[in-house]
């Protein structure tokens, strides 16, 4: 049916998950279901697809993670790895690969690239002092110190910030510090890294964005941002003992040891996409199929990612395979905004989430993914911040899926069989009203794949669902119980239109509908359908495009209908908000047991010590990630007098989005502090539960506001 040449190539990616914890419906909404949509849809199409995700397993989030666990990163690894993969699957992800970026294969792949960007001297070198423990002889990262405030006095200060008055700082800041490995007083010892030159690169870069203007306003915006602040050197190695090594001869060449140096995650991260479509190639048996995917410029190249992860995607990463020189660049990144949860933020430390495991073992596999695909296609956060309610989850299943296509669908098998023997009546003169159906099966695909393809999601969805609700109200307007007796005609060409609605949107509402799609396909006995998954199908397989013309033929015999989806009852649903509620309600008490110990309070102080602070109401109206600083987000705040530019370390503990928008108070008398190239000019006031979690202090007032 459709062919397939070179130049329908598409290579798709999905922002690598870290393993250190479980998906989320959150994660989902992001960066997965929205890219498995898509690749569904281009595989019906009938383009050369290959899918590619997999979990990132370095970095030191992982290394904390399993210290704080007194379990090597390995353990942590190798248990979420696995978990992530199994929930995947069981939530109909279709990659062509799932790697992990521990491989052998990575790290030469990553090796390799990094070589190839040093030999053609991308990279500058730096030399500077950084704090060392003597006793477990490595170099600190920032969370790997602590000590006390300079600011406050604080005595258990982390090297990026203090928790206590939460001022951002560096490890050489911190009085009395020492290393939370040994408790041994670190020492300042020379180190040097290598850093990738954004600073210099940023001309390439913006002439670039600026070739692709059909991106997204959400990420168009971001990068304006960083472009407007001017981008800064990103180091891109670290003295940590888990990570992807820092290749011997590279630092042979330049007279330094290699020893205890490993890549940056956000260098490495990315590289595996490369690293993983070699597996998928090897895999595939044909080890330089990779190739065509990744250095064939009739490729198109396609990141799905979170915002918190833009800059990586649409900078960092373009610019090395920029310098690189071998690779394709992204054509597009569509990133989506966040979800919320019930109206609040998704907290996992608060317990405030909607675990993928958890919801699958309470919903079953067979039928349970289709359900929270369709409620989150219909709610993807794409080009601002969306809320997941257990209501509207229902009401979507209910109020669609039942009522509207499983109705649909079910009426109209079920009158076939009792009326036409199970089979597709004829079509003879049709009505005006039956040539409106057929129309608008001839117009939905196109329909729901411009939508596909200009990563409107949600569009597609509900356009595909609006043929059901066309088919489900013919099938109302025209009766065919009535004239079943009084015009037989009549009576089978409205089966006979209704069966051809349903054998389209078998194949349409594939994407989103997977097993759904496969059930409904089974009793029209529809085979030779193209496959949404990576299968190979024969060159006369039913594509999408075929869907716009009757598929079914006169006399064709179908299966005995079944019921396609079960409204879901109240009480199910008061379970999930019930889980929700104890679970946060725990993390509650836990963070206000009676018999927790709180800080003493501070010796008094006199009014005039008060009356010195300059306390003042903003508004956050851009909230980002620092580079190279895994704590800090950097705060554009609207003080109503002027702007100001705050670096704030609570990137840990909140999403930007969870930010943006929040009238905050704001210390804007405090002297300003340059950290990684950026001047902070104040500090954003937070209060720090018993838990040790964050709640930034704000205020409803007029922006410039005094606070006193």
């Amino acid at each position: 049916m459709e062919d397939t040449t070179s130049s329908d190539r598409l290579l798709v990616t999905s922002a690598l998950p870290y393993a250190n914890g479980p998906i989320h419906i959150g994660h989902l909404a992001g960066a997965y279901l929205p890219a498995d949509l898509f690749v569904r849809y281009q595989r019906l199409k009938g383009r050369d697809v290959a899918y590619i995700c997999g979990s990132d397993e370095m970095g030191v989030a992982i290394l904390m993670r399993a210290i704080r666990e007194d379990r090597s990163p390995e353990e942590i690894i190798d248990t979420y790895h696995a978990q992530i993969r199994e929930n995947f699957e069981r939530f109909g992800m279709s990659f062509d690969y799932y790697g992990r970026t521990t491989s052998a294969l990575h790290a030469e792949t990553a090796q390799d690239f990094f070589r190839v960007l040093d030999e053609k001297d991308v990279f500058n070198l730096k030399t500077e002092e950084q704090l060392y423990d003597p006793e477990a002889e490595m170099f600190l990262a920032d969370r790997f110190v602590v000590g006390t405030c300079p600011v406050c006095g604080f005595d258990e200060a982390y090297g990026d910030q203090c928790e206590q008055c939460g001022s951002t700082l560096s490890p050489t800041e911190l009085e009395q510090p020492r290393s939370t490995l040994t408790d041994a007083t670190p020492e300042l010892k020379e180190t040097t890294h290598w850093y990738l030159p954004l600073e210099e690169m940023q001309p390439k870069l913006e002439e670039w964005i600026d070739s692709h203007p059909e991106g997204k306003n959400n990420v168009l915006g971001q990068i304006k941002s960083w472009f407007d602040d001017e981008l800064k050197d990103r180091a891109i190695t670290r003295d940590v003992p888990w990570g992807v090594p820092v290749p011997a001869d590279v630092a042979e060449r330049h007279g330094l040891d290699a020893e205890g140096k490993v890549i940056y995650v956000w260098f490495d991260a990315p590289i595996g996409y490369i690293s993983f479509t070699k597996e998928w190639a090897s895999q595939e048996n044909a080890p330089t199929k990779w190739k065509a995917y990744w250095q064939d410029d009739e490729t198109e190249l396609v990141h799905f990612i979170g915002k918190d992860n833009i800059v990586f995607h649409c900078l960092t990463f373009p610019g090395m395979l920029m310098e690189h020189g071998d690779f394709v660049l992204p054509d597009n990144v569509p990133a989506n905004e966040f979800l919320n949860l019930e109206g609040q933020k998704l907290s996992t430390s608060r317990g405030w989430a909607v675990w993928l495991h958890e919801y699958l073992d309470d919903f079953g596999d067979e039928r349970g993914p289709d359900l929270l695909r369709y409620a989150l296609a219909t709610t993807l956060p794409e080009t601002k911040d969306a809320d997941f309610s257990w209501e509207a989850f229902q009401q979507h299943v209910n109020g669609e899926l039942a009522d509207v296509l499983g109705n649909f669908v079910n009426r109209t098998l079920t009158f076939a069989h009792s009326t036409f023997d199970g089979t597709v009546p004829p079509l003879e003169n049709p009505s005006d009203a039956d040539q409106a159906v057929l129309d608008a099966i001839a117009e939905t695909p196109d329909t729901v794949g411009q939508a596909y393809e200009a990563y409107r999601m949600r569009e597609a969805v509900a356009e595909t669902m609006e043929l059901a609700r066309i088919g489900n109200k013919y099938f109302n307007d025209t009766e065919p119980w009535h004239t079943r007796e009084s015009d037989p005609t009549a009576c089978a060409n409205t089966i006979h239109v209704s069966l051809q609605v349903c054998a389209a949107l078998s194949i349409l509402m594939e994407p989103v509908l997977p097993d759904a799609a496969q059930r409904l396909q089974n009793m029209l006995r529809l085979s030779n359908v193209r496959s949404s998954t990576p299968d190979d199908d024969p060159n006369d397989a039913i594509g999408w495009d075929d869907a716009a013309a009757p598929i079914l033929e006169e006399g064709h015999t179908l299966n005995e209908p079944e019921i396609l989806f079960e409204k879901i009852d109240d009480d199910v649903i008061e379970a999930q908000i019930e889980k929700l509620r104890e679970r946060a309600a725990e993390q509650d008490s836990d963070s206000t047991d009676t018999d927790m110990d709180y800080d003493d309070l501070k010796e008094n102080i006199e009014f005039d010590d008060f009356m010195d602070l300059d306390l003042r109401v903003g508004t956050v109206t851009t909230a980002e990630p620092v580079p190279d600083a895994d704590t800090l987000l950097r705060l554009e705040i609207d003080l109503g007098f002027e702007d100001r530019q705050i670096l704030a370390g609570v990137a840990e503990q909140m999403a930007p989005g969870e930010v943006e928008g929040l009238q905050v108070v704001v210390v804007a008398n405090m002297a300003p502090k340059e950290m990684f190239g950026l001047q902070s000019e104040g500090m954003v006031l937070m209060a720090e539960e018993p838990d040790g979690t964050f709640a930034p202090v704000t205020a409803d007032a007029e922006n410039g506001s005094v606070v006193r």
